[in-house]
């Protein structure tokens, strides 16, 4: 493990599967529930939605270059909820019968009425997402990220952008989790999803967000 850095293996803080456990991060608001109630499998869930989704491969805009996205993605949302980042546009597809209800049951667990979501698929150990901080002018300026992770488990690093003293973060995520970042978490804190050395299986991530 890197110097500086604080491993936490979040599902063995609670056994109970509703639980939420407040994650202490200087300058932010984290809490994690090891396990939701998604209705089935969420497995199961996974495997729907690889079949189901429009999945698109995006170029982003790096240092100047355009480079292909690690990883395949997807946006939803009420109509007009368009979103940006790394000089690409997104436009939303309208609610499918099961994502919508996946985003009624984590509206009701976070007390948020999210009106979008951004999908993320990881196919292996050798997709993966860079550190950055979800703070586009469109999320507002203390936004609500709801992170349900479904399929393999993998490892969610959180760096604070400001102060290099204080000890960067590595959060192995459960399938069937829920991860909330709010408050001022996205000003002071990056977060990315590093490649894996050993393989693993897919990974289908939802980060449920509220448009302005």
């Amino acid at each position: 493990m890197p110097d500086g850095c604080f491993c936490m293996t979040l599902d063995l803080f609670d056994e109970a599967a509703g639980s939420v456990e407040r994650i202490d991060v200087p300058g932010g608001q984290m809490s994690y529930r090891r396990r939701i109630d998604l209705g089935r499998p969420p497995e199961d869930l996974m495997s729907r939605l690889i079949g189901q989704v429009d999945w698109r491969s995006e170029s982003i805009v790096l240092w100047g270059k355009s480079v292909m996205q690690p990883r395949l993605v997807a946006w939803y949302g009420d109509p007009g909820c368009s979103y940006g980042y790394s000089g690409i546009r997104l436009e939303p597809m309208p609610w499918s019968p099961e994502i919508r209800r996946v985003r009624r049951i984590v509206s009701d667990i976070c007390g948020v009425g999210f009106n979008s979501v951004l999908l993320n698929y990881y196919r292996d150990h050798r997709d993966s997402m860079g550190e950055h901080s979800d703070d586009e002018p469109e999320l507002g300026p203390r936004p609500t990220i709801a992170s349900l992770s479904l399929g393999a488990e993998r490892t969610f690093v959180l760096r604070h952008r400001h102060d290099k003293s204080v000890r960067s973060l590595r959060l192995l995520l459960a399938s069937g989790s829920l991860l909330v970042m709010s408050g001022t978490t996205q000003n002071n804190w990056k977060h990315g999803l590093p490649k894996r050395k050993d393989e693993c299986g897919p990974r289908v991530n939802l980060t449920f967000r509220r448009i302005l």
